[in-house]
């Protein structure tokens, strides 16, 4: 596959009604070959029409459970299975990960896209010229995307200070495709046989590449997830909830990957192979999470994403409530677009039954019951009756709390913690739960947003402070 290109869409109005959309593509599996073998690209149009399909299935089923006599039934029998799953994924026994370091330690290619990064920038690039790794065998380029401040002077300033550091300038003809552009642009600028990419706000702990390069000694391994930790976790309730979040998210990664099931990119601090993302086209530039939408690609590609849990790699918390609407709002439509653009692919052969169920489960807790939960609370309303969906949703955040509670304590690397310790760790993830419920908020208005808007690609930069990014709320080497 060649690197990705934008490709030209027509108008939503011009597209087919999203039941004829859907059933063309499942009955032509000889067009689906030829599109996916050709280019992951093509056919990413009508995401509106199918959001709002979407949305309309979820109204409907929700509204008939509440008619029908048999309602409660199905509700019962979904919530047994999810416990079911959930149990899964909390005893599925962790696998063992080799440490020893390869006799042949490969090349890496570090990137960073930064815009208007001129408070963060200089940090992150005494990191990267320092790491401990042969220098001979990794380089780093930073790409300035048409910065409007001081970043590309600071940029400049220290090429001359580390020579083995490159400086890509896109200018405003350039500057296309948000991050995915820029790295889909620096890339043919590297040789490293592993891609590494790190947002500008990023914290890397000098011993990072020593760590990450051992995973890529297994040969189905396309790509490597650092954990993530909140750099500015200290500084109010929002970055807290981050914190507690990132803990959250690190302690599913594993169980998921466990359990036979889907590992993610997290875009700050993933590595990737280069045979395989090459193999997968690239970065998408029809995708306002690059990340996200990769993952999946590589799974489609029957390549698996490893997590690195230690070290972690910090980046900077959004610290308002508005800051955080935004970025989560990018983030969820960035997740949902995935199962819109692949959801044919998803369904065909193309992957195990566990990664299918994996990622069937974390779809309907993510995304379906949040949105279940307006037009359930209309008609409990209405009806003057129970809400049905609201103890599916109750079993989520039991779900939640036991993941931020035992992913905080993964964050620990002493064996054995004091009643302190412990007390300390129920109270950030109580915290962590109250933060968590924005959720509810962000999909069903994100989820509704799409399937009346028209479709068009924005990528919103959070604005990075550059304070407070000292010490890791949940570094291990504080613990």
């Amino acid at each position: 596959m060649t690197n990705p290109q934008p490709q030209p869409q027509p108008p939503e109005s011009s597209f087919p009604d999203p039941i004829s959309s859907i059933i063309e593509e499942l009955t032509d599996p000889e067009l689906e070959e030829e599109e996916f073998k050709a280019d992951f690209f093509q056919g990413l149009s009508g995401r509106r029409k199918k959001a709002a399909f979407t949305l309309g299935v979820v109204w409907i089923t929700v509204v008939t459970l509440h008619l029908v006599s048999w309602g409660f039934a199905v509700v019962l029998t979904l919530g047994i299975l999810i416990s079911i799953h959930a149990l899964r994924l909390i005893l599925a026994p962790l696998q063992e990960k080799t440490s020893s370091t390869p006799s042949h330690l490969p090349t890496v290619s570090l990137l960073v896209a930064a815009k208007n990064e001129e408070k963060v920038i200089r940090k992150l690039v005494h990191q990267l010229a320092n790491l401990d790794y042969p220098q001979q065998l990794y380089e780093f380029l930073v790409i300035n995307d048409n910065s409007s401040d001081a970043t590309g002077l600071i940029l400049e300033e220290l090429k001359q200070l580390y020579p083995h550091m490159r400086v890509l300038h896109r200018d405003a003809s350039q500057a296309k495709g948000g991050k995915s552009g820029a790295l889909n642009q620096a890339l043919p600028l590297t040789k490293g046989e592993i891609v590494g990419v790190f947002d500008a706000d990023a914290t890397v702990p000098p011993d990072l590449l020593r760590c990450v390069v051992p995973l890529f000694a297994v040969e189905n391994i396309g790509a490597v997830q650092v954990r993530k930790a909140i750099s500015n976790a200290k500084d109010n309730f929002w970055t807290r909830g981050q914190a507690a979040e990132m803990a959250l998210d690190s302690y599913f990664q594993q169980q998921r990957i466990a359990c036979g099931g889907i590992g993610e990119l997290r875009g700050n601090g993933q590595f990737v192979r280069r045979v395989a993302l090459e193999r997968c086209g690239g970065w998408n530039e029809e995708t306002i999470t690059d990340d996200l939408d990769l993952t999946i690609r590589l799974h489609l590609e029957d390549w698996d994403i490893a997590l690195l849990p230690h070290p972690a790699v910090g980046e900077e918390g959004v610290k308002s409530a508005i800051a955080l609407w935004h970025q989560r709002s990018r983030w969820a439509e960035g997740g949902y677009q995935r199962y819109l653009d692949y959801w044919r692919f998803l369904l065909g052969n193309r992957l195990p039954w566990r990664k299918k169920l994996d990622l069937f489960y974390f779809f309907l807790v993510q995304y379906i019951l949040p949105t279940a939960t307006i037009p359930d609370l209309l008609m409990a309303i209405t009806h003057h009756k129970q809400p049905l969906v609201a103890p599916l949703s109750s079993l989520t955040f039991v779900l939640a709390f036991w993941g931020m509670l035992m992913g905080i304590r993964r964050t620990k690397l002493s064996p054995s913690l004091s009643l302190t310790d412990w007390l300390k760790i129920v109270q950030e993830s109580i915290l962590g739960i109250v933060y968590l419920t924005h959720w509810f908020l962000v999909i069903p208005a994100t989820t509704g947003r799409m399937s009346i808007r028209q479709k068009r690609l924005k990528w919103v930069k959070t604005v990075h402070e550059g304070h407070g990014e000292e010490e890791l709320e949940f570094n291990p080497t504080n613990s």
